[in-house]
């Protein structure tokens, strides 16, 4: 049955993570997203589930132990903020090499650099394109709420285990720090190595066994057609992904005349202003991405035949705007709203914006 808790974001993921029986969290603190760790540290869930909590001596120890868990077939997950996963990513990209599932939490901050520890949105290059080196994908969640950063922990390891790949759930300080009511899941139960082999396949490097030889797990090919080989697989599988694993939420789409495209803490500011817009007589819509990867380009090129103009509403200088006109292939004028730095637009500002960047243009 499910628990009504008030929680903040961050402690709502880690609660998810012992609920839906993770086998290991590694990490190193940082902020906004420290209350990730310390209150799995204070929860002692070796107790509860038997689920290891060990804070590695740094950002690049930790993804490495993620990777060594997750290629025995655990549940292993991580968490960090902009700075932490930069040091991740050539991690990250072995793991997405090696096809093995795990869980990156991503709580952005201000940036470039140690920037600041306020909330932004800056990381969506890094998160959506590869922030490591070579050709791969995350699959990328984007909450709204406390109860999505819930939700999406189990969500985030059915699609990682599904497609043997890492998952991010991509959330900000904001997010991270604010306290909602959370509906936690049911206590599930950690597998043990036959169920994991049973569930999810015989993939994992859990020793050598009567009818089976060992298996090595890697992201090294030093022949060139092998690794081309490899990588055809690969862009296979996120093909297949962007196909059926697209995830977004529509609002007052339908009659829209103008539209916002948001995620995140963003897209809750954009919920108001839709309300302001249409009470000025103005019918705004707000596409809100759901996954950053794969990108909901359809819909919005749907919506591009219907809409006036499309504002790109984020928490840096303008990133998820390429993917957007990308998506509307020129069939209307798209433009960007943002505040960064750690700065955070009011609902009024974004108004204001689309009325002066595509409204009076027209």
């Amino acid at each position: 049955m499910k628990e009504l808790r008030l929680m903040k974001g961050n402690e709502a993921i880690a609660e998810a993570a012992i609920r839906c029986g993770v086998d290991a969290y590694y990490g190193y603190p940082i902020t906004p997203q420290s209350e990730v760790m310390e209150y799995l540290m204070s929860e002692e869930p070796h107790k509860r589930t038997g689920m290891v909590v060990l804070q590695a001596e740094s950002e690049v120890a930790s993804i490495n132990m993620v990777y060594g868990a997750a290629s025995g077939g655990k549940l292993a997950m991580t968490s960090s903020s902009s700075p932490g996963i930069s040091l991740m990513s050539e991690g990250i990209s072995y793991i997405a090499g090696a096809e093995l599932p795990c869980l990156v939490v991503n709580v952005q901050r201000g940036g470039p650099g140690l920037g600041t520890i306020q909330p932004g949105q800056a990381d969506y290059f890094q998160s959506t394109k590869g922030g490591g080196h070579g050709d791969y994908r995350l699959i990328v969640l984007a909450p709204a709420s406390v109860q999505e950063m819930a939700d999406f922990v189990e969500l985030s390891f059915e699609l990682a285990f599904k497609y043997r790949n890492p998952a991010m759930i991509l959330s900000d300080g904001a997010i991270g720090q604010m306290m909602e009511k959370v509906y936690l899941p049911a206590q599930k139960e950690r597998l043990s190595n036959e169920e994991v082999e049973k569930r999810h396949g015989s993939w994992a490097s859990i020793g050598k066994k009567p009818n089976r030889e060992r298996n090595i797990i890697t992201s090294l090919a030093l022949q060139s057609e092998v690794q081309e080989k490899h990588n055809f697989k690969l862009q296979a599988k996120y093909k297949q992904i962007e196909e059926t694993e697209v995830r977004y939420e529509e609002l007052n789409c339908e009659d829209a005349e103008y539209l916002l495209v948001a995620y995140g803490t963003s897209a809750r500011i954009c919920q108001k202003v839709v309300q302001l817009g249409r009470e000025k007589g103005i019918k705004i819509g707000l596409l809100r991405p759901i996954t950053l990867w794969p990108f909901p380009s359809q819909i919005i090129n749907k919506l591009a035949n219907q809409v006036k103009g499309i504002l790109s509403v984020e928490m840096s200088a303008g990133q998820m705007i390429e993917d957007v006109k990308l998506a509307v292939e020129g069939k209307v004028k798209v433009m960007h709203y943002g505040r960064f730095g750690g700065m955070i637009p009011a609902p009024d500002e974004v108004l204001n914006a689309l009325e002066e960047k595509l409204i009076k243009n027209n």
